[in-house]
Order: structure tokens, then sequence, then C-alpha cells
């Protein structure tokens, strides 16, 4: 049986607002690696979310891309157009967690800046809080 639109928006919104709760607690515990690709997840799923209550094409689930879903939203809603630079995030999806996706690297040597885990943090952030925004506005 199919969710109604705002019932799965919903459920998707929760877990990518667990998942921003947990990556910050890998932040603050300088598991950056890990950190760093639960915040790119917690983003996806925001946008996914946001996309669940606007769109019916099933297609969006098909990319894991941030660049991707940024630019579907920012054609459904310009507000989303400010927080374009979360396309950065896509750079954590695949190297922080395998050491074939960081040639020479190894992914929880390698990804030991506080500086580049907060960045991350408050972009995933401002997804975050922009798509609850929207969710409260239908």
């Amino acid at each position: 049986m199919k969710k109604p639109k705002k019932e799965e928006a919903l459920r998707w919104f929760t877990h990518a607002k667990d998942e921003f709760i947990d990556a910050d607690e890998l932040r603050k515990r300088k598991r950056f690696y890990l950190a760093l690709f639960h915040f790119q997840q917690s983003t996806e799923k925001a946008l996914k979310a946001y996309l669940y209550l606007k769109v019916k094409s099933i297609e969006i689930f098909y990319t894991h891309s941030i660049n991707d879903l940024i630019n579907m939203v920012i054609e459904i809603d310009r507000d989303f157009k400010e927080l374009i630079s979360v396309k950065k995030l896509d750079q954590y999806y695949i190297p922080t967690r395998y050491p074939n996706g960081l040639p020479g690297g190894i992914p929880s040597r390698y990804y030991d800046d506080p500086e580049e885990a907060e960045n991350a943090m408050l972009l995933a952030k401002s997804i975050i809080n922009l798509v609850e925004k929207k969710i409260k506005q239908e």
C-alpha cells in the first residue's frame, strides 16, 4: 500500500534528522570519516524527503548525488538556490568509506580535520533546517 506523500516525506525526514544527530556525535568524538559520510547521508535523505512532497516520480530515489538532488529541488523551489554549496558533500559518499576510494590512503586516518567536519555539519544543518521549515508549511 502506497503511503500518502506527506507521511512518506516525514519518514524520510525523521531519519535524516536522526542521522544528522548521529553524525554530529561522531564529529564530536573525532570520528570524522564517519561523520562526513553521515552528514552526506542526512542531507541526501532530507532532500529526498522534500522531493517526496513535491514530485510524483520515484526516479529521485535512483541517485545518491546531492548535486543532482539539490538541482531537482531548486527547479521546484528557488529558496534552495542559496544552499547550492551542499553539493560539496558528494565528495564524502565513497572515499570516506572505502580504502580503494581513496588511493593510497586510509579513510579513518586521512579525514582528520575538525574544521572540515564542522563545515560539513553546517552544510547538512542548512538543508535540514530549510526542509523542516518547508515541511511545516505544507
